[in-house]
This record gives C-alpha cells, sequence and structure tokens, in this order.
C-alpha cells in the first residue's frame, strides 16, 4: 500500500514537473453517503453527511485529465430507519479518502454550455466505525469483533485502510477560461463488507463474552433494548448479507480554477473554448 501511494505521488509531480497546458485546483463541496447492511437503498440522502475535498487536475487532451484528490466526510446508519428494526444495530465512521483519477470530458471544456464527463481510478481510504451504547458511551467496534473476528476460524480481523476502485460521472460548466463548476456523483467499490461492522451471523454469545467481555455481547445484537424487541440473543443467526461488500459514495459541487497560466506560462486556453473563437485576420 505504501509503495503504491509513493508511485502515485510520484507520477503526480512528475506530471505537474512536466505540465505545459493546464493545471486546475479543484475544490468539492457535497454529502457522503454509505450503502451496506444498515443500509435498506442503494442511493438515498435520509441519512448522508456533509463531506469537502480539494485536489489537482492536470488537462493531458481537451478530453482527459489526471485528478489527484482528497476528501473527508462521514457515514452512519441506523436499524431504527430502515426496514429490520429488530435487530436494532447502528453505526457512524469518519471517513477519509485519498484518490487518482483519469476523467474523460464527452464534449471538450468550453465546446458547449454543458461538458458531461465520466471518471475512474484507484483509491485508499480509511474509517473507523463506532456507535453509542444506551447511556450514551462511545465505542469503537472493531476492538469489540462483534462477529468473532480475529478468534473464529476464517473469520479474520478487518483493516481500517483499505483500497476501493472510485468511478463515476458529472458534468462541468465554464463561468471563464480560468473558472468552472461542476456536478459530480462518484461511487466506491469496496473489497470489505465491514464498512458498518456487520457482516455475516451472529457468534455464541458465551465465546464472544470470553474473547471480547460483556460490552461486546451488549453491542452485538440490540434488540433487547426496545420495548417489543426479543431478549434472547440469536446465536448462529444472519446479522448482515456477505454476499455483497458494502459501498460508499460522494455527491456534490464542484468549483475548479486553472493555475497553468500563473505556474507554467502561458499554455494557451481551453482547447474547447479556443475552437469556437474566430480567427484572427492576417495582413
Amino acid at each position: 500500500m505504501k509503495r503504491l501511494i509513493l508511485l502515485i505521488s510520484f507520477s503526480i509531480f512528475a506530471l505537474i514537473s512536466q505540465a505545459q497546458k493546464s493545471l486546475d485546483l479543484d475544490l468539492f463541496l457535497g454529502t457522503s453517503n454509505y450503502s451496506g447492511d444498515l443500509q435498506d437503498k442503494r442511493f438515498t440522502f435520509s441519512q448522508a453527511h456533509l463531506a469537502g475535498g480539494l485536489g489537482l487536475s492536470y488537462e493531458i487532451t481537451n478530453h482527459f485529465s489526471l485528478r489527484a484528490a482528497f476528501k473527508i466526510g462521514k457515514i452512519s446508519a441506523d436499524d431504527k430507519l430502515g426496514r429490520n428494526k429488530v435487530r436494532n444495530l447502528n453505526f457512524s465512521s469518519q471517513l477519509t479518502e485519498g484518490a487518482l483519477d483519469l476523467q474523460y470530458l464527452i464534449t471538450p471544456l468550453g465546446a458547449h454550455v454543458l461538458s458531461p464527463y465520466v471518471f475512474a481510478g484507484v483509491a485508499v481510504y480509511h474509517y473507523d466505525p463506532y456507535t453509542f451504547d444506551s447511556t450514551g458511551r462511545k465505542y469503537y467496534l472493531k476492538p469489540l469483533s462483534t462477529e468473532g473476528e480475529g478468534f473464529i476460524s476464517g473469520r479474520n480481523n478487518y483493516s481500517l485502510t483499505q483500497f476501493a476502485i472510485p468511478f463515476g460521472a458529472g458534468v462541468k460548466m465554464p463561468l471563464s477560461d480560468n473558472i468552472n463548476v461542476g456536478l459530480e456523483i462518484g461511487y466506491r467499490k469496496l473489497f470489505n463488507d465491514y464498512l458498518d461492522d456487520v457482516s455475516k451471523t451472529y457468534v455464541d454469545p458465551n465465546l464472544l463474552l470470553v474473547n471480547r467481555g460483556a460490552k461486546a455481547v451488549e453491542l452485538s445484537y440490540r434488540g433487547d433494548e426496545l420495548k417489543t424487541g426479543s431478549t434472547i440473543y440469536p446465536a448462529g443467526g444472519q446479522r448482515g448479507n456477505p454476499k455483497y461488500n458494502d459501498w460508499y459514495y460522494f455527491t456534490g459541487l464542484t468549483l475548479s480554477f486553472r493555475l497553468g497560466n500563473s505556474l507554467f506560462g502561458d499554455g494557451g486556453g481551453r482547447g474547447g473554448k479556443n475552437e469556437l473563437d474566430c480567427p484572427k485576420n492576417v495582413l
């Protein structure tokens, strides 16, 4: 992982040092959201949180741009807001991400009022799911091994820093030669089903008690906290769905400022916009 991060950083530096066309400062403001075992719908804003980010984009051609970006946000979900209320689980997590992606503009920026684009790349993200017990005290969930991770055969501890594949689409609109605004949605394909600390089945509560303590048993099944909930621990029952990994996604507005002229001299205007300009008469 460290080698890949260093390789990405070196590639960005090499491209910037040789930049002849355009380098943009990108700002992002929007929402972060999650899809998984505690969220019924694939795409919803019902449990979205504010997210932000910044990055740099290097214009390779009028159609292709390489973008390095850093985003921060939060994800959460609660069974009280879904269909599986009997389970009564919930989680929250701060989320940070560093990503490198390649954008393809279907029409060059400035050639039309709107320039749609698609993108895909590679990302490294960090999360750390937590919840609050019935007294309001905060507990991080990974150390509790609520599904027996780390002491039951076949259930390894999950990593809090992992790779993802970001992909999505957006549209940009130039406000001037050096500023453009846009709207973007980007999904992250994960190789992880423990973003919410829920994946497989309930473990034997006695085994969980011996290995991780009473709090782990308490927070692995919370149906007994409901007035109409079952007080019987569902050992061996289905807790999550391991067939499908979790997802997270960002949706929001982008604002980009062109830095190319000031950093590297006049590299020429936006290709699409220049193509619309009328040629000057030559005497």
